[in-house]
């Protein structure tokens, strides 16, 4: 058995990785933040005057294992909070001392030492010696982080590093990171004109036509789930009045992340979120029970403040459309009415191609809205379908919604990084808070439930999400582009392509002419840069026989079909647009 868990070998290597960097710039102030670790490896806040380069970090890292040679003492001590100021103070850590002041009064202070120089505050866990760190780790790469996460304290440099516990492992993580660069979303947008940013418009991307398509594509593919599985689509505003939030809750639990105005003297927000505008809607109309479940989908547009720190991409925006629905129903269709979604959610993710599916049930959060009580029900009706449901899941305490618990799914992509997308929520609040009622079988007025669910979640993350699992090779059905047609070189072949493309588009097909006076393997290579399904070329041959060369991407060889074979090809990939399990 092994004497140190993973855990304590990173947090150790964490501290080693801080004393190589004070001990290589000896004459800066360096101050020390934190120094969590993180799944792979582990991070460290600190903030000197150099900015640290690639090569900076290969040299922190041969000091690293300098100091490991030194077989230095790794020593924990407890002291008092005065005493604690003191050391750190004294050296000149005024960081640590900001954490030292905020550790709540009777809580153990303990610091480490390595060796007589190096000091640092840490409840441990550790090594007893550095000779002990014998292990496996790479420095990666630096960022921007503002101390304790706040935009208004100083910029640190956060250093990342990989560690494991043997050379294979980090040699598999090094070759993920290399794989997870050229499929980065970002790279691949700009280079299949997908999308772009731009600074008029903060983490808000603005989609190309061939973006557009892709976006438009998963919209379409949701609507045709929705028929299967009874949804009706709704359509509400974007600026409500703030009355609305304070009845949701949102303006007290949520508003440092909503946008506001004033229009006409009165209060508006753009809404981060569909479900009060549902509630609204519902409160509206008189229900009866025969009209439950009653489901409405919304693709509206949201908006939400994001600190500038922590956009990514597509994969965290201030503006952004979920495949958003809120299911009203009765208390005693709760269990039905999960498990048809756990149904749709594994139909949709198995037919993109996510193999790898985990699921969590987040319970209460310490912020939150509603009684215990309310909560106790809602987190029991949750966990029983989750039973019933017979698929294995994991408990995420305190990580539910302010308004009740859910159910978060995440997928894994083709290199196994895992992602959040759906999630289904269980509501007994936004009802309350609307005073919703419907008229139930005895003819009473009674509180329904509310299931809000987003299957895809976030369009724009879900593309950022599915660019990199598909490496951008999007599925024929969705792809920007479905075919490229060349002809070989004259007019008559050029006249052969336009037909086939007039043909080819009545069909409703995505196709284009690449007439450019190129060479052929120009026009292969580009084809190919881009991502494109199929790659069509027409000579004198394939116009004598009524035939057309076919290269698929990422195929080396070119397969000659009849056009009737080539029309069938395509109608059987475009049948794809639906599950097989949904089709009939």
């Amino acid at each position: 058995m092994a004497k140190y868990d993973l855990d304590t070998l990173r947090h150790s290597t964490a501290h080693l990785m801080a004393q190589a960097i004070m001990e290589l710039f000896p004459t800066e102030n360096v101050q020390l933040g934190i120094g969590p670790t993180i799944e792979n490896g582990f991070y460290y806040d600190i903030d000197m005057t150099t900015k640290l380069t690639e090569e900076n970090l290969k040299q922190v890292e041969e000091k690293m294992k300098e100091i490991i040679k030194r077989n230095l003492p790794v020593v924990r001590h407890e002291v008092s909070r005065d005493e604690a100021l003191k050391i750190f103070s004294e050296r000149g850590q005024t960081l640590k001392c900001e954490i030292i002041k905020d550790i709540p009064e009777g809580e153990v202070i303990s610091y480490y030492t390595q060796g007589d120089a190096f000091f640092d505050l840490c409840t441990g866990p550790h090594v007893e010696k550095t000779s002990e760190l014998t292990f496996w780790f790479k420095l990666l790469h630096t960022a921007g982080a503002y101390w304790r996460g706040d935009q208004t304290r100083p910029m640190l440099q956060r250093i990342y590093a990989a560690c494991f516990s043997s050379k294979e492992e980090l040699r598999e993580h090094l070759t993920m990171l290399e794989e997870a660069k050229k499929r980065d979303h970002r790279k691949l947008g700009k280079e299949l004109e997908l999308f772009i940013f731009d600074p008029v418009a903060p983490a808000s991307p603005f989609f190309m036509p061939k973006g557009a398509m892709v976006y438009n594509g998963l919209v379409d593919f949701m609507r045709r789930i929705y028929k299967v599985f009874d949804y009706q689509e709704v359509i509400t505003p974007q600026v409500l009045d703030s009355d609305l939030w304070h009845t949701s809750g949102h303006y007290e639990k949520y508003k440092e992340n909503m946008y506001f105005t004033q229009i006409d003297e009165r209060e508006f927000a753009l809404k981060p979120m569909n479900c009060p505008c549902h509630m609204l809607m519902f409160s509206h109309h008189r229900y009866s029970y025969r009209d439950l479940p009653l489901r409405f989908a919304d693709f509206g547009r949201l908006h939400r403040y994001e600190k500038s720190g922590v956009v990514a991409g597509l994969t965290r925006v201030r503006t952004f459309c979920q495949d958003d629905a809120h299911i009203f129903i009765q208390t005693d269709g709760i269990q039905e009415e999960i498990k048809t979604l756990m149904n749709m959610f594994f139909i949709g993710y198995e037919h993109f191609g996510f193999k790898k599916i985990k699921i969590g049930l987040s319970t209460r959060p310490e912020m939150r809205v509603g009684s215990d009580e309310a909560w106790d029900q809602a987190e029991a009706a949750l966990k029983s379908a989750l039973d019933a449901s017979g698929r294995d899941y994991f408990v995420n305490e305190g990580d539910g919604a302010f308004y009740g618990p859910k159910i978060d799914i995440q997928v894994a992509d083709a290199i196994g990084r895992f992602h959040q997308l759906g999630t289904i929520q269980l509501d007994f609040q936004l009802p309350d808070r609307f005073d919703l009622k419907f008229t139930n079988q005895a003819g009473e007025m009674e509180r329904p439930v509310v299931i809000h669910r987003a299957l895809l979640g976030s369009l724009e993350r879900f593309i950022g999400v599915y660019l990199e699992h598909v490496g951008g090779a999007f599925p024929f059905w969705l792809s920007p582009e479905q075919a490229v047609i060349v002809p070989i070189k004259n007019e008559i072949h050029l006249e052969a392509a336009r037909k086939l493309e007039k043909e080819l588009k009545q069909k409703g097909y995505r196709v284009r002419v690449d007439d450019r006076n190129e060479s052929m393997g120009f026009k292969t290579r580009q084809a190919q840069t881009g991502k494109i399904p199929y790659m069509l070329v027409l000579g004198d041959k394939e116009i004598e026989d009524n035939a057309v060369a076919v290269r698929k991407y990422g195929e080396q060889k070119t397969e000659t079909m009849p056009m009737a074979s080539l029309f069938n090809l395509f109608e059987t990939q475009e049948l794809e647009k639906m599950p097989a399990a949904l089709r009939g």
